[in-house]
């Protein structure tokens, strides 16, 4: 399709078809849009033409990158830095049990049961070892636990889990050159320099309608990714820790964070989840679904099995530790991104990369749906928290009342 206006306008159809699907069978909506996108691309690829939805298109890729970037950055300043130094040990302990059971584990199947060639298998425990940023703060925002203790003792621990999955990417697959080197120097500068000159500047020249601070946020997220991309790393790594270390104070201000909340999930992510969800060859399952049956199997046996007594060993029982557990075994953002990674560099083949991508996008589906349907632990939201609707989880409660 070459009219952008009328693509446009498909993409955010389906986006709004997910959303009325979200609110009418409960679920979040992130889910809903990554179901929506392996129909969509199905049913229009089928009708019209396999490019027909434009999931290639260099702006959809962008607004998607786009949407992954700002998102894995909110869920980096949702992390309470007191919060993070009181649970450093939990995060740490289940972030890296929940790197090591499916990263073994994956490539062993892989390499064993699946007879894939050596660096695929590889390849197949780093993109199936991740826990999804992305997919865990959309949940933890619609359900409200991202203002409780336990929503942001599971993002710290997704950001150790992701942080264990980009170092494997890059020390199996990724020369360790000069321009690593130059990007973790600057980096470094970067994050040390960014708690103290981000207030000094909001609080001169910020407050206006030009919306300076989104302006100022988005160059930070768009250089230090594209500096991470020239070196070889991921643009989504340092938008995480970004976030991280802007918690205290941009993460504050939750007059900000809305408007880019709104930003992120009017407009942005709805490309990143739909094109996650197209991504995917079905017929390519179809001819062969046992082999995505197995990978999809391996890495919830890797997850659950070593995590479920890890996370009560810090005392999270019953559903709290099932819930836990479950959202941890999710999979998406990186995910996706190693498998791109190693189809791009020929590590891996075509349909081994839409086995990957199918499971990737299952574990998206599959744990999240039973965590939120069987083990959500609403006791530990207070009465406000749980009653918040969907325009206050966005909005806030002043701008409820102002729009009414």
């Amino acid at each position: 399709m070459e009219n952008v206006w009328l693509l446009a306008a498909l993409w955010l159809g389906l986006a709004l078809v997910a959303t009325l699907l979200s609110i009418w069978f409960r679920i979040s909506t992130a889910l809903s849009e990554i179901v929506v996108g392996t129909v969509a691309q199905l049913i229009i690829g089928a009708l019209i033409g396999s490019g027909a939805l434009g999931a290639k298109a260099s702006w959809v890729s962008f607004l998607a990158g786009t949407g992954a970037i700002v998102l894995t950055f909110l869920a980096g300043a949702e992390l309470d830095p007191t919060v993070f130094a009181r649970k450093w040990k939990e995060a740490v302990t289940v972030g890296l049990v929940g790197f090591f059971g499916p990263f073994l584990g994956a490539a062993a199947v892989a390499y064993y049961v699946l007879h894939w060639d050596l660096m695929a298998s590889w390849l197949a425990g780093v993109a199936l070892s991740t826990t999804s940023v992305a997919v865990v703060y959309a949940v933890m925002l619609e359900t409200g636990f991202n203002e409780t203790d336990f929503g942001k003792g599971i993002l710290a621990a997704c950001f150790v889990n992701d942080l264990g999955t980009v170092i494997a990417l890059g020390l199996i697959f990724s020369p360790f050159t000069l321009k690593t080197v130059i990007f973790i120097v600057i980096a470094i500068a970067v994050f040390a320099i960014l708690p103290f000159l981000t207030p000094w500047f909001f609080r001169k020249y910020g407050g206006r309608v030009s919306e300076l601070e989104a302006k100022y946020l988005l160059l930070l997220l768009f250089g230090m990714g594209g500096l991470a991309t020239w070196a070889g790393s991921e643009a989504v790594l340092p938008a995480y820790i970004i976030g991280m270390v802007l918690a205290g104070t941009v993460g504050k201000d939750h007059q900000l964070i809305r408007r880019l909340r709104t930003l992120t999930f009017g407009l942005l992510t709805p490309f990143y989840f739909i094109r996650a969800g197209s991504l995917v060859s079905v017929p390519d399952i179809v001819r062969a679904p046992l082999v995505f049956l197995i990978l999809l199997a391996t890495k919830m046996t890797a997850k659950l099995v070593p995590l479920v007594p890890t996370v009560r060993s810090f005392n999270y029982i019953g559903h709290d530790g099932l819930y836990y557990s479950l959202m941890m075994s999710t999979g998406l953002t990186f995910g996706t991104i190693a498998s791109l990674f190693g189809l791009q560099h020929h590590v891996i083949t075509q349909a081994q990369y839409s086995f990957l991508v199918a499971t990737v996008i299952g574990t998206a589906i599959v744990p999240t749906a039973i965590a939120n349907a069987y083990f959500s632990p609403k006791h530990l939201l207070t009465k406000k928290q749980e009653s918040l609707s969907p325009e206050r989880e966005i909005f806030g409660e002043e701008d409820v009342q102002e729009m009414s």
